[in-house]
């Protein structure tokens, strides 16, 4: 059973907090971290702890434009975008698995955003998050 983890309001998410939570997937989020984080794309992420969904999120920003939301489970890292109408249109264009842009063509829009999640098991499997993490930054 998946569950979200990091739902302690006092323990922030720091390397040690991380590593102990997801053990083995830990190589994976290091490795989007260091992505997130390299000069080139200009990212921050900005971890903070939500009263309403009772977890530690990480809304990974550029400048004050959100690009994404990044969430920790028991099972893997998930990776949530949020798409207008307009800026949406090129996500089946994109590199990216058939069954995410499959997921993308299928989901409901949550008010005027359409969501996409990437969720990440394997270090393989980053490539998708990176390809999504540039178009969103080509968009804003």
């Amino acid at each position: 059973m998946e569950r979200q983890l990091l739902k302690d309001p006092d323990a922030f998410p720091t390397a040690e907090v991380l590593e102990t939570e997801l053990g083995r997937l830990y190589a994976v989020l290091r490795a989007l971290m260091q992505t997130i984080e390299a000069e080139d794309l200009g990212l921050e992420p900005e971890w903070r702890f939500y009263r309403d969904g009772k977890a530690w999120l990480c809304k990974v920003v550029l400048k004050k434009k959100t690009v994404a939301w990044l969430s920790v489970w028991s099972s893997c890292i998930k990776l949530a975008f949020y798409f207008t109408e307009k800026s949406g249109k090129g996500v089946p264009g994109l590199d990216i698995q058939h069954a995410l842009k499959e997921q993308y063509r299928t989901r409901e829009p949550v008010g005027k955003l359409k969501p996409l999640v990437v969720e990440m098991r394997r270090k393989g499997q980053l490539r998708d998050a990176y390809a999504l993490l540039r178009y969103k930054i080509s968009t804003l």
